[in-house]
């Protein structure tokens, strides 16, 4: 199935330019966005204790922090958490909080004096030294998931190639966490997962253009490379097309119908998936064109 008649001749390359520009405003945009806002970080990073808990009946938002002082958890922090359920968040997680949902289902139903009005979904007590490692490990895993890529894209074509890819994966990663931080969201270990996603997917899509554009140069290697590289775009570009529209499909509706447990994890991805097709024609091409003409300059001098 072809999405796009062969034959198409778009001039990307003379879009390039101003394409690098808009991508340099958004990326200070979102080191901005970071520095202003900082990152919204969850119990799996942060520490503390985690309730979840869902009512069958609407109660006051007062009534349910008086029962939590009540039982030892104060200034708790009540957000609602998709329909009819809300989520408790505390920066505290020493074992004085042990057995909590015991004790919060016990006031509660005193209070009320029905066993049905509410239920507890899930409780998580993460301690300051393990939010504080998992942090540490989940930095270490996106700088590892770069250099990797870096070596292989290298090994596997060549170095222009490799430095255009990890310049593309990482614009992703700025710009997909600058939105994500802006709409004040919450960083856990999902997300991280996601991003990782969305590495691979930006520098798989990279890599189908690099492997067409090396194809195009052996056969018509006397062409200038621009040309080339327009022209090798062009030919992969139905691919790209069916391939991003069909996987962004699939997210958008993981995020329209998924449920808030996973909402937040589909919206990485689709705005991965988004901005991993523009780094790939956008981004990661023009880097390859601007270190080649480097080189040839360089040669030439």
């Amino acid at each position: 199935m072809e999405f796009i008649k062969p034959g198409i001749n778009i001039d990307f390359v003379s879009k390039m330019k101003w394409c690098v520009v808009f991508s340099v405003v958004l990326t200070i945009l979102c080191v901005i966005t970071f520095l202003w806002k900082g990152f919204t970080l969850g119990i799996d990073f942060a520490g503390g204790t985690l309730i979840q808990i869902k009512f069958f009946e609407p109660i006051p938002t007062d009534d349910l922090r008086k029962t939590l002082v009540e039982v030892g958890v104060k200034d708790a922090i009540i957000q609602p958490f998709g329909k009819d359920e809300v989520v408790v968040r505390t920066a505290e997680s020493s074992s004085d909080l042990k057995g909590i949902s015991t004790r919060i289902e016990e006031v509660l139903s005193n209070k009320y004096q029905k066993k049905k009005i509410f239920e507890i979904q899930r409780v998580e007590v993460v301690g300051p030294k393990v939010g504080k490692d998992l942090t540490r490990k989940a930095i270490l895993a996106v700088l590892f998931s770069w250099i990797g890529m870096l070596i292989y894209v290298a090994i596997r074509f060549e170095f222009r190639y490799a430095v255009g890819g990890i310049v593309g994966v990482i614009h992703d990663v700025i710009v997909v966490l600058g939105i994500f931080t802006f709409l004040g969201k919450e960083f856990t270990l999902p997300i991280v997962a996601a991003l990782l996603t969305v590495i691979g997917y930006s520098i798989h899509d990279s890599i189908v253009v690099f492997d067409r554009i090396r194809e195009n140069v052996r056969k018509e290697g006397r062409k200038d490379l621009a040309t080339v590289m327009n022209a090798s775009i062009n030919q992969t570009l139905s691919r790209t097309i069916l391939t991003s529209f069909t996987t962004a499909l699939v997210c958008a509706i993981l995020y329209a119908f998924g449920g808030a447990v996973i909402r937040d994890f589909a919206f990485v991805l689709l705005a991965g998936v988004v901005f991993g097709t523009y780094s790939s024609v956008f981004i990661a091409s023009p880097v390859v064109l601007a270190f080649e003409r480097f080189r040839t300059s360089r040669r030439k001098r």
